[in-house]
C-alpha cells in the first residue's frame, strides 16, 4: 500500500527543524493565497460601493435627457431605425 502524499509531507515535516517546518508554513501560506478565493468570501462591486448608490447628483435615469438619448436604437450601418 502507497503512503499519501499528505502523509509523506508529515513525515517529512517531523523529521525537520523548528526553522525549517516554519520555512515550509510560509510556503504553504504563500501558496493558499494564489487559490481563488470562494464564492462566499468574494464580493460583488454592488456589494462594496452599496452605500454610495443613488447619492449622486443629477438625473436618476439618463433616459430623461432627449439628446442623451438621440440616435438610441437606430441601425448604425443602413441608417434606418
Amino acid at each position: 500500500m502507497s503512503t499519501s502524499i499528505q502523509q509523506q509531507v508529515l513525515d517529512g515535516l517531523q523529521q525537520l527543524s523548528s526553522d525549517d517546518q516554519q520555512t515550509v508554513l510560509n510556503l504553504v501560506v504563500s501558496l493558499q493565497n494564489k487559490l481563488p478565493q470562494s464564492s462566499e468570501t468574494s464580493r460583488s462591486f454592488l456589494d462594496v460601493a452599496g452605500e454610495y448608490v443613488g447619492r449622486g447628483e443629477g438625473a436618476s435615469d439618463l433616459s430623461t435627457n432627449p439628446e442623451y438619448m438621440k440616435g438610441y436604437g437606430e441601425n448604425t450601418a443602413t441608417g434606418h431605425s
